[in-house]
């Protein structure tokens, strides 16, 4: 195909190229990554990568034998969002409509499969199933109306999987009861196995291809898991797990035990192994302060050897250390230290593993381990061009909020200033509001920090990966104790002599927009510029602009985050709020976004100008919740670090590099 001679001469690249930059260029920093996500075959003779090529997101299929690649690119615009190995011969993938820099692709609901040599193409479930013109289609299923979701492969039958499929009502938006599957990955032919008892609900198969579990949040917010017996009719309702909010994961590799998030031993959170012939709990790991990120595979594609969670830097729990797999992590870890190191994918019998190495300053290389030779190839590298020794790192920190709530984030310092005081600081908000600041590489962080700025990052409540708990405490806050955690951060960062109280900026995107606009408002001391990105400046807007509230669930989100009480939307509005404004303010729309649209910055574009405020005003009308488009991305920080330096001063340097950096700024 056209793409594929590129993808085939990015192969068995090397991590980092030879020659580097004092710091990547901005054009650099919004360059997409080349590859996102890797999965070797069952058999291990073969690769599916997420690749990006000209600003779109295919599948690449690589056999390792020969390098020979097949490049599968989505029709229209829409990317490939998630794929999956059904069988040592055939892949499973979904797509999606981008939304933005911001947002994920929205999941169209469609599956699609193809041969892992690029052959036998089919769309197997779909609203446009007959429209598909490429490849051989076997009429044997037309189109239909919703969502289709991959559960997991049937080891032993590579002619099925089981598929969860939620049909929608006439709106589009809301979806029916889920119900499993087992499907055809030759022709989407379907045979129901069952119906979910509540809506939203996510299954759990054993690795014999029985559906197990169910389980979904309420309304109440309490969590609800069913139980389907092995042999049994219908579901079983489990009391205790849906009491702790605990939920299953995995089976384990001989169906033996499942694998269940579950309170920590003293507190916190867990994990936990339930014995389905003894009904039982088992506790395996145990973290007072944050949730895991989930289990650790090993070896093999069936098996997991411990939990990673996030507590600051990422960590690793092994359930037994002294395993093969264990062992072969360890060598991994010590090779790679300061790193993160994860079995992304392995083989069935346990003899390749695709092997992902990541860091705050390094976006990421997959290497191949032949675990019989012991031996370790460089595969396949996200973004060759960027040299992690000239990127920033990121140092965690905690810290008590004004009513005492214990909170974590990140400082991240220019490079060569790790000891530096009083810098100029970027407070730079996450969105979501439901989202994390974590231990990756982030290129806008990256953007800031290596022109001398210090950045700094707090998980406010609200976040995730702390609990439920400390999720829904942003409920009716936006404006309120959210905002103040910002505030308490940054009052933080200046007890610690870290940010110069004179030289601070705050910048956020979606809910960081807001919580940017927000600072400025209700802190006119504290900050001397705020930079509002695709960003929320009436909340009372939101309840008919945007795509939120055309669902139930969207509109169930609005009234549980931001409440009914307009006057008190009107009260923690940035534009209306304006009279105490003092800082300076650049707003950045996307023309296209239908998340918060257009509408929500030239409100507060227009406000400003009935009220003479300069201010800075960039609107891209191509692009949509947040910029997708390299040369946008590229304009954007260059932009972005003019006006933070205009405000508070240029960045920080490093001594030895005093006479280049500012060459480098903009």
């Amino acid at each position: 195909m056209e793409w594929g001679s590129r993808i085939a001469a990015l192969v068995f690249l090397l991590c980092v190229s030879a020659v580097h930059a004092q710091s990547a260029s901005f054009a650099d920093l919004a360059r997409h990554a080349e590859y996102k996500d890797v999965k070797i075959s069952p058999d291990g003779e073969y690769l599916a990568a997420t690749a990006v090529v000209k600003g779109h997101t295919v599948l690449a299929l690589i056999h390792l034998s020969d390098k020979k690649v097949s490049v599968i690119r989505p029709r229209e615009d829409d990317d490939v969002t998630d794929f999956w190995w059904a069988s040592p011969k055939r892949v499973i993938y979904a797509i999606g409509t981008r939304l933005g820099g911001y947002d994920s692709p929205m999941a169209t609901g469609e599956l699609f499969a193809v041969n892992a040599d690029g052959n036998s193409p089919n769309m197997l479930y779909g609203y446009r199933k007959p429209g598909m013109t490429t490849g051989t289609l076997v009429g044997h299923t037309g189109a239909e109306r919703g969502n289709a979701e991959f559960i997991a492969a049937i080891p032993g039958d590579p002619e099925h999987i089981l598929v969860s499929v939620s049909l929608w009502d006439t709106t589009g938006y809301e979806l029916s009861l889920p119900s499993a599957y087992r499907m055809d990955v030759r022709t989407g032919d379907k045979i129901k196995i069952i119906t979910a008892p509540m809506r939203g609900a996510e299954f759990v198969a054993d690795h014999h291809g029985k559906i197990r579990f169910a389980f979904s949040p309420a309304n109440d917010g309490s969590l609800k898991v069913y139980l389907h017996p092995v042999g049994g009719d219908g579901w079983q309702l489990m009391p205790g797990p849906g009491e702790t909010r605990s939920r299953p994961i995995s089976f384990n590799h001989d169906d033996s035990l499942v694998y269940f998030t579950c309170p920590g031993t003293a507190g916190g959170f867990g994990i936990c192994s339930w014995d389905p012939a003894k009904q039982s709990m088992t506790p395996l790991w145990s973290n007072p302060k944050v949730e895991a990120d989930g289990l650790m595979q090993g070896l093999t594609d069936d098996e997991f050897i411990g939990v990673t969670y996030t507590d600051g830097r990422p960590g690793t729990a092994l359930f037994d250390s002294t395993s093969a797999d264990a062992k072969a992590l360890v060598m991994l870890m010590k090779q790679f230290a300061g790193e993160r190191v994860d079995f992304a994918s392995s083989t069935r019998d346990g003899r390749l593993s695709v092997v992902l190495v990541e860091a705050d300053a390094d976006p990421g290389a997959f290497y191949l381990f032949d675990h019989t030779a012991n031996k370790l190839t460089v595969l396949l590298s996200r973004a060759p061009w960027i040299n992690p020794e000239k990127m920033a790192r990121k140092q965690p920190f905690e810290f008590a909020a004004r009513d005492g709530l214990k909170l974590q984030g990140y400082v991240t310092f220019p490079p060569g200033q790790e000891n530096a005081k009083h810098l100029p600081m970027v407070v730079f908000v996450h969105g979501g509001p439901n989202a994390r600041d974590s231990w990756n590489y982030d290129p806008e962080v990256q953007a800031m920090a290596t022109r001398g700025y210090a950045v700094l990052q707090v998980n406010f409540r609200g976040s995730t990966g702390r609990g439920y708990a400390f999720k829904s405490a942003s409920s009716r806050e936006w404006g309120g104790k959210m905002q103040d955690d910002v505030t308490d951060a940054t009052h933080w960062a200046i007890a610690q002599d870290i940010a110069n109280p004179q030289r601070i900026c705050i910048f956020g995107a979606s809910y960081g927009g807001y919580a940017a606009l927000e600072g400025a408002v209700k802190e006119p001391d504290l900050y001397k510029c705020a930079i509002g990105y695709v960003g929320v400046y009436d909340l009372r807007m939101m309840y008919h602009e945007g795509d939120t509230h055309q669902s139930v669930y969207g509109e169930d989100f609005l009234k549980r985050e931001l409440g009914e009480d307009m006057t008190v939307l009107t009260a923690r509005s940035p534009v209306n709020q304006l009279d105490s404004l003092k800082a300076r303010v650049m707003l950045v729309v996307g023309g296209k976004d239908e998340r918060v649209p257009p509408m929500q910055g030239m409100s507060l574009h227009q406000a400003l100008l009935n009220r003479h405020i300069a201010h800075e005003w960039v609107l891209k009308p191509g692009e949509m919740h947040g910029f997708y488009d390299e040369a946008n991305r590229t304009e954007l920080y260059t932009d972005l670090l003019q006006f933070i330096g205009t405000n508070i001063g240029p960045g920080a340097t490093a001594p030895e590099t005093a006479a280049t950096s500012t060459a480098s700024t903009h």
